[in-house]
Order: structure tokens, then sequence, then C-alpha cells
């Protein structure tokens, strides 16, 4: 009978400064494997294992598992360490080429196979390590800062005693922004005079593109005290 292949969690850590955070980690998910029969072979560009496992006493037959893998790019094998126990079989692989880069697979081979997966206990997303990710999210809600303005801007604090704030043409890319009182409200007044004396135009349409602005105040005025 053919040795049936064991399944595989894989996760990763990178760096190009400390060599202990740019690891593989490589779990061979196999209980009970018997520890007299492991032969396990690991070299800079390949691993290969072969071993029975099962437990008689627990009901599960002793069967007979291997594989062999060719790694996406080099490893440190004399860094690298394993541990046996009784649920599995634990690598730490040491990385040879020390980069910021994730490896974008565990294999050399662009193939997939069923039996590897990834380690979600384990697992770091790459722009997590250095901060990357927390900075596209300040990017996303700066994004949306404007966005989430403008559709309440009377019941924002400070600016719900103005009338008319919600539909005066320019504001639609300044929602939500503080030290709006005093003079540039006088300005911003005048401008809404100014354009809604003049023809139809491009002081008539707000930044999404939308002419109806001509119409917007009045309904905002009236809707106001409900708030």
């Amino acid at each position: 009978m053919m040795p049936q292949h064991p399944e595989l969690l894989w996760a990763q850590r990178s760096s190009n400064a400390t060599a202990e955070k740019n690891v593989v980690y490589l779990t061979v998910n196999l209980p009970d494997i018997k520890e007299s029969s492991l032969k396990f072979g690991l070299s800079e560009t390949s691993l290969q294992f072969s071993a029975t496992a099962g437990d008689l006493s627990k009901g599960i037959d002793e069967k007979e598992y291997a594989f062999e893998l060719d790694f996406f790019k080099e490893i440190d094998a004399t860094e690298s360490t394993k541990h046996l126990n009784s649920r599995s079989l634990y690598l730490v692989l040491r990385k040879k080429v020390m980069e910021e880069e994730y490896w974008p697979r565990l294999t050399k081979e662009k193939v997939r196979n069923s039996h590897i997966k990834t380690d979600f206990s384990k697992w770091v997303d790459e722009d997590e390590q250095d901060g990357e990710a927390a900075a596209a999210d300040d990017e996303d809600m700066s994004a949306m800062g404007g966005m989430g303005g403008m559709p309440g801007m009377g019941g924002m604090p400070g600016m719900g005693g103005m009338p008319g704030m919600g539909g005066m043409p320019g504001m639609g890319g300044m929602g939500g922004m503080p030290g709006m009182e005093g003079l540039d409200f006088e300005k911003m007044m005048a401008q809404m005079g100014s354009a809604s004396g003049s023809d139809a135009g491009p002081s008539g349409v707000d930044d999404d593109g939308n002419d109806s602005d001509d119409d917007g105040p009045p309904p905002l005025e009236e809707a106001e005290p409900a708030k």
C-alpha cells in the first residue's frame, strides 16, 4: 500500500535584519508518530519525511506516511529546529536569504497541493510586521472622512445652528473638518448667495457631480428642527 501524505500546516515571518524573525513554521500535523520509524531529511533546498503513525491501544490503525518537497527558496538547515510530540512534528526553518518580502508559497513548484494549508494560528500578514496595515487603515479612514460628513452636516457638534449648510456648494469634500466657524462660514454664505443668483454651471455642481444643490438648502433648513 502506498504511504499517505500527512497534512502540512505552514506560516512564516520575514526580516532583513533579525535572523530569528526570518523563518518558516512548518507542522506535520500527524498524531502518534512512532519515533523509531521516523526518517527525516532536511537540506537547504528540500525536506523528506516518512514515518509510521497510529496507536492500536486507542483503536487507531498504524499507517505509513511520507512526502518530499522542495522549498521556494533555500533555508539554513543547521539553524533550523524540530520538535516531535504526540500530536505532530513541529519545524522552525530558518530562511537563508534575509529579506522583508514573504515567500509567495512554501514550495518551489507553483502547483496546488491539497495537503499543504495555512497555519492561521501562527500566521501574521506581511504588512502587519512593520505597521503598514495601520497606515493603510488610516488612509482609508481619511478617505472616508469627507464622505462621512456630507449627509449629516446639520447634526454635527457646533454646526447644528447653521441653516443651509448641507447644500452649500463646495462643502462635499470638507465634511467633518474642524475649525469651520467664523469668517469661513461668512465666505461660504457669500459664495452660496452668488451661486444661487447665477445660471446653472460649475458653481452649482457639488463634488459628486450632482447639480441638484440648487434645491438642497430649503429642505435641509426645514429638516433641522426635527433633529
